[in-house]
């Protein structure tokens, strides 16, 4: 079982432990060998290369730093199956695989995709990393702290004797780091890949597939963290250009998933039973822009899916300014839906026009403000969580006070501070820095600041709903969410002991209580009958980063979830939206962000525009139809009366 401590979510519980495979692998895939050496392999086209418009790109490479061989798809050699050979692995599936992530809820979604493939071909899934034959290292290359605690993991595996498969943004974003000599590599887009990179690593090569193809189907199987939450990709990529950002460096340019793709997963994670949707993407906001379509259109598309009954909430992702401001309207709707959190993370990085000029952010403070103010008008209970960066190269302690001003104005309920880390290969690595010692007094700063107000205590002696759907940090609590996605903490009550184990005598799990870790008490709590359900609480106290309720009642879920239809596993691997896509990708490569956000509401608004036209055409037919079949009903009428009369005079 994938394992998460590392977790960088946003306001979200960190993931508890649930499985659940959602269909059967695909059948093998079959590779070819060759000795062609690695280095001869020329490299796969990255970024902006035309060939990001196809829907399969350049073939991937494989190779062996260990012995000089090379297996790929490419080049001469003899055709076997993965697992068939006698010098690869005697028992393909059998092993146990260890699944680290690090980093954002996207690449939590891709372990779980990954883990949901291992286990459906016969992979046993540890959170032990000591009992698994195999680590597979999911990883994140944000900031310098992610990476440095991957060279960690990856150290501490090779002195164990572990094989180990590197996937995720450090391999895609730098796969020339000396940390991956001699160690399978898997980039973002290959993750439907990975038992066949498990298998040959296994058997003692070193796979690298890293070049860029077609998103991984949303039907693979998947094992969910938390079974209660499901994760939804939207897109990979973005259509900025951060000057402190690698990730873009390995997710590369927009690519969104079908609306029809999503929509069909969202119906079969509904039928599956969670309790909350969170959708994610590195810009939610500029979902669909290379696909002709928008937002707007997605956020009405997922919430017809959603049971009427409340039982299922729906979690809006991250979005950066330009975008949310081009689609506010659509947003606030959105959010006043009963099934939508009020809840919504926009970055601001820093409120200094001039570092945000540096940073190529591409939008000013005042349109941030306006992003704040309307939704704070419109959706007056939202909670808006932001993003600071402290220290970036070039601001001065009067663009630092800007900062503190806003952060002072807004009491925003979520900050994430983070110090200025240089990530290299990008512009900004290559800036004068601020003096470190600075740096970490502005943070120091701004925490004490956040840390000195109390942005829940509106909640403090009202009743309200939460959705109930993981265990706190403290061990001992159940985690629950209000409407605007505060957490309120609930106690589990006395039948349930301090270990998180129910109080049944005839429970045989009870039966060693004793000397247990930390992670087996998470686990037992997730057991607890509240898990997965939402119920009415009392606020009784408040803090500063969670409320605690006393539950009044538990309420049950009123609406059957029928199973989702056939047609979804068809849907959801749909690569292209019917009608737009092909033909219409990449409409905004070229374009600013500002611009491409001017363009995405323009598109919306047309859209829009559309759908008004299309029901007004389809009124209008159903009342010419209905026109129709009233004037044959009258000539009929008047048919029958005629005849009629003619019967009786016959008669007479």
């Amino acid at each position: 079982m994938a394992d998460l401590d590392d977790l960088e979510d946003i306001g979200g519980a960190l993931a508890a432990d649930g499985s659940r495979v959602t269909r059967d692998l695909p059948p093998v895939v079959r590779v070819k060998a060759r000795s062609k050496p690695f280095n001869s392999v020329k490299p796969a086209p990255m970024g902006d290369s035309e060939n990001d418009d196809d829907d399969v790109r350049a073939a991937d490479a494989f190779g062996d730093a260990v012995d000089g061989r090379t297996v790929g798809d490419e080049g001469g050699g003899n055709d076997y199956e993965i697992g068939s050979n006698p010098t690869s692995i005697s028992n393909p599936g059998r092993a146990t695989v260890h699944v680290k992530t690090f980093g954002c809820s996207h690449n939590v979604s891709d372990s779980e995709f990954m883990s949901g493939q291992l286990q459906s071909y016969g992979y046993t899934l540890s959170d032990d990393p000591a009992a698994a034959d195999v680590w597979v290292v999911n990883t994140c290359t944000v900031k310098n702290p992610s990476q440095s605690a991957m060279n960690t993991v990856i150290s501490k595996g090779k002195a164990s004797g572990k094989k180990l498969v590197v996937a995720g943004c450090v391999p895609q974003g730098d796969q020339h780091a000396k940390e991956l000599d001699n160690l399978s590599i898997v980039g973002i887009t290959q993750i439907d890949r990975i038992v066949e990179v498990v298998e040959r690593t296994l058997g003692g090569d070193n796979v690298r597939l890293l070049s860029k193809k077609a998103l991984p189907s949303l039907d693979l199987p998947k094992v969910r963290r938390n079974k209660h939450v499901e994760i939804l990709p939207l897109s990979t990529g973005c259509l900025g250009a951060c000057t402190y950002c690698k990730t873009k460096h390995a997710r590369g340019e927009l690519g969104s998933y079908a609306p029809e793709a999503l929509a069909a997963r969202v119906q079969k994670s509904v039928a599956e039973g969670v309790t909350e949707i969170w959708l994610s993407s590195e810009d939610t906001g500029a979902y669909g822009i290379d696909l002709g379509t928008d937002v707007t259109r997605l956020f009405s598309d997922l919430v017809k899916e959603l049971p009427t009954d409340g039982s299922c909430m729906l979690r809006l992702g991250m979005t950066n300014p330009p975008y949310i401001l081009a689609h506010l309207e659509a947003v606030v709707q959105a959010m006043k839906h009963p099934s939508v959190y009020a809840f919504l993370h926009v970055p601001v990085q820093a409120a200094s026009n001039a570092v945000l000029d540096k940073m190529k952010r591409e939008y000013t403070v005042e349109e941030f403000e306006r992003v704040c103010d309307y939704l704070l008008e419109k959706v007056p209970d939202i909670t808006i969580a932001t993003d600071i960066i402290c220290g970036f190269p070039g601001e001065t302690e009067e663009d630092w006070l800007e900062t503190m001003a806003l952060c002072k104005k807004y009491n925003f309920r979520e900050v994430h501070i983070s110090q200025f880390y240089p990530r290299p290969g990008t512009p900004a690595a290559r800036m004068k820095r601020v003096d470190t010692k600075e740096v970490k007094r502005r943070s120091r700063e701004l925490t004490s600041y956040i840390e000195s107000y109390s942005p829940h205590q509106h909640l403090l002696g009202i009743e309200t709903r939460v959705w109930v759907t993981d265990v706190a940090k403290d061990g001992v609590s159940l985690v629950g969410h209000t409407k605007s996605y505060e957490q309120v903490l609930l106690r589990p009550g006395v039948e349930w002991d301090s270990n998180g184990f129910g109080n049944d005598s005839n429970d045989s799990s009870n039966a060693n209580k004793t000397d247990i870790t930390a992670a087996q008490k998470k686990q037992n709590l997730m057991k607890h009958p509240l898990m997965g359900r939402s119920c009415m609480v009392k606020v009784t106290e408040v803090a500063r980063w969670h409320a605690v309720g006393e539950i009044l009642e538990v309420l049950d879920k009123i609406e059957s979830r029928p199973e989702a239809p056939a047609s979804a596993s068809v849907a959801m691997a749909t690569l292209s939206s019917n009608g737009v896509g092909k033909k219409q990708k990449n409409l905004a490569r070229g374009l600013s962000t500002g611009d491409a956000a001017r363009a995405s509401a323009a598109l919306a608004k047309e859209n829009a525009r559309n759908a008004v036209k299309e029901q007004r055409l389809m009124f209008t037919n159903n009342a010419a139809l209905f026109g129709i079949l009233i004037g044959f009903l009258g000539l009929l009428f008047a048919i029958i009366l005629v005849w009629l009369e003619g019967r009786g005079v016959a008669e007479l």
